[in-house]
């Protein structure tokens, strides 16, 4: 049984490489460091391969993972990713697109993983929901709160 989940998690995990990388990418801005996450999240993957339950669940799990793996790094060099947004801020020239980046970088780690999920790795809600293990109902509040502090961020 484990041999075959760890096959399939291999599997899921070389399949979906990119929109990993571009997960840990989205909360890093560092190329390096992206990768690190991915490894570090590969790794947790494959070792914790027989906890998985259900193996139609795969992919959320793995992308559960991903993200716990992200925040954990982020919170682990807080102050670093802290400056280093600041100064990217303060270096580039601010238009519309630059500006919506900015405001979803200063998000609080939660809802700035719900925008990441829904717009930039284009997932269904309902996905989302199964992927951070809440409620179908409390993602879609969450996301409207945290559109609307976008709106007003930017308008």
């Amino acid at each position: 049984m484990r041999n075959r989940k760890e096959a399939l998690i291999r599997s899921i995990l070389l399949e979906n490489y990119q929109s990993y990388y571009r997960l840990a990418f989205s909360y890093v801005h560092q190329e390096a460091d992206a990768m690190d996450i991915v490894q570090e999240g590969a790794y947790k993957a494959m070792q914790k391969a027989e906890s998985l339950r259900e193996e139609r669940f795969a992919g959320t799990w793995i992308y559960r993972i991903m993200i716990n793996t992200a925040k954990d790094y982020v919170k682990k060099y807080r102050q670093e990713y802290e400056a280093l947004n600041e100064n990217m801020i303060d270096s580039k020239e601010h238009d519309s697109d630059m500006d919506l980046k900015e405001a979803v970088d200063k998000l609080p780690i939660q809802e700035k993983t719900l925008i990441i999920l829904r717009f930039y790795e284009d997932k269904p809600l309902s996905e989302i929901a199964d992927i951070l293990q809440e409620n179908l109902s409390t993602v879609k509040s969450r996301l409207y709160r945290t559109l609307e502090k976008l709106r007003k961020e930017l308008y």
